[in-house]
C-alpha cells in the first residue's frame, strides 16, 4: 500500500489541527485513489488520469493500493486512513465489491464522496456514484461482431466462456451477459453466470484475469469438446492465453477469441489476429472525471449525475477491430493504438 505523509496527517490529527492529505492546508481539496494493484497498467494509467487531474483542478491527492489483486483489507486500511485525513472524497477500484461496502458507509457517513471506478460496489448504490465502461456494453459488441463474423453459422457455434472467478464479481457477469446477448443466447438471470441452456454454450472456466489461467480455462475446456470455434474472455491476458492454447494444439486458426479492455498489448494482439475484436476502455477518464467530480462534491455539494438510463456514469467504450463487421460499431487498429494505454 502506498502513503503520502500519512503517518504526518494522523499526528497532526491527535493534536486537533486541520490537515488534508499530502499536508495540505484546511481549505483545500484532498482526494484519494484506491486501486487493486499499482502494477496493472490499467490502474496505472488510472492513477496517470487521477494525478494529472489533481494538477489541473488544485486537488491534492493520496494513492493507495493493494499488494495484489485481491487484498481486499490493505484498501480497508486505505480508506480509514482517508477518513482520518480529512481528504473529501475517495476513488476506489474495490477487489472485494461486497466485503467493502461497511467502510464505504463508513467514509460517507462521515461526509466523503466516494466512487467506484470500473467496479461497480453491491449494491450499486452503495457507492456515491459510478464512473465506469458500460462493461454489459462492451460485452454485447463483441458478441454482436463475432455473431458477425460467422453469419449463418453462428446457429451451430461452439462456444467456450473464460470467466475471472468463481465469486463472479459485477464486472465479470456483465460482461459474460453482455456477450451471450449479442450473440443471441437466452441469458435467463443476467446477474448470473451459467445458469443458461443453449446447447451452443460448451462451458464456463476461470481464468483469475492472466494468461496462465486462460491457458489451463482454455485447455479444460477443450478436453470437454475440441471443436470449440469461438471463445469469449474476460481480458485481453486471458486471451492471450486462450491463443497459446489453441496454438498448442494447432487450433489458432478457425477460431474466433474475443475479449474487453483496449491495452496496447491487447491492440497489438488484434492486429496480429491472436484476437479478433477487443471492447476499449478508458481508465484514464474514469480518474480524471472522478477527481473533478470530486473538486465539485467539496465546493457546491453536488453529486455527479448517472448517463441517461443508466444507474452509472458511462466513460465510454469502442470496438477495436482490423475486420470490422456491418452493423457493429467499430474503430480501427490505428485509432485503438492511439488511445490504448499500457
Amino acid at each position: 500500500m502506498k502513503k503520502t505523509l500519512v503517518g504526518a496527517t494522523l499526528g497532526a490529527l491527535a493534536l486537533g489541527l486541520a490537515v488534508a492529505p499530502n499536508g495540505a492546508k484546511a481549505d483545500e481539496i484532498g482526494a484519494c485513489l484506491i486501486t487493486k494493484t499499482d502494477i496493472n497498467p490499467f490502474f496505472v494509467k488510472m492513477k496517470e488520469g487521477a494525478q494529472a487531474a489533481s494538477v489541473a483542478n488544485g486537488v491534492n491527492l493520496s494513492t493507495f493500493a493493494g499488494k495484489i489483486d485481491g487484498d481486499h483489507e490493505t484498501q480497508v486500511q486505505a480508506i480509514e486512513s482517508c477518513i482520518a485525513s480529512g481528504a473529501k472524497g475517495i476513488l476506489l477500484t474495490a477487489s472485494d465489491t461486497k466485503a467493502i461496502v461497511p467502510v464505504v458507509k463508513k467514509a460517507r457517513d462521515a461526509g466523503l464522496l466516494v466512487i467506484a471506478l470500473d467496479t461497480p460496489l453491491e449494491p450499486i448504490d452503495s457507492a456515491d456514484a459510478t464512473f465506469a465502461t458500460d462493461n454489459f456494453k462492451a460485452g454485447e459488441l463483441i458478441g454482436q461482431w463475432a455473431a458477425a463474423k460467422l453469419g449463418d453459422e453462428a446457429s451451430d457455434a461452439k462456444i467456450a466462456f473464460l470467466d475471472l472467478t468463481p465469486s463472479a464479481p459485477s464486472v465479470d457477469v456483465l460482461r459474460d451477459q453482455g456477450f451471450m446477448k449479442g450473440f443471441g443466447i437466452d441469458i435467463k438471470d443476467p446477474n448470473k453466470i451459467g445458469d443458461e441452456d443453449d446447447p451452443r454454450i460448451v462451458g464456463h472456466d476461470i481464468t483469475n484475469g492472466n494468461e496462465e489461467g486462460g491457458r489451463k480455462a482454455m485447455e479444460n475446456l477443450l478436453q470437454q469438446d475440441s471443436e470449440i470455434n469461438v471463445v469469449y474472455t474476460i481480458n485481453e491476458p486471458a486471451a492471450a492465453g486462450a491463443y497459446e492454447a489453441l496454438k498448442s494444439f494447432g487450433m489458432e486458426e478457425g477460431v474466433l477469441i474475443v475479449s474487453v479492455d483496449g491495452g496496447c498489448p491487447g491492440v497489438l494482439n488484434v492486429k496480429d489476429g491472436v484476437i479478433g475484436a477487443t471492447s476499449q476502455q478508458y481508465p484514464l477518464d474514469m480518474a480524471y472525471k472522478g477527481i473533478e467530480a470530486i473538486k465539485s462534491w467539496a465546493e457546491s455539494g453536488e453529486k455527479p449525475a448517472n448517463s441517461e438510463g443508466l444507474n452509472f456514469y458511462d466513460t465510454g467504450v469502442n470496438l477495436v477491430t482490423g475486420d470490422p463487421a456491418e452493423g457493429v460499431p467499430s474503430i480501427d487498429i490505428e485509432e485503438g493504438m492511439k488511445r490504448c494505454w499500457g
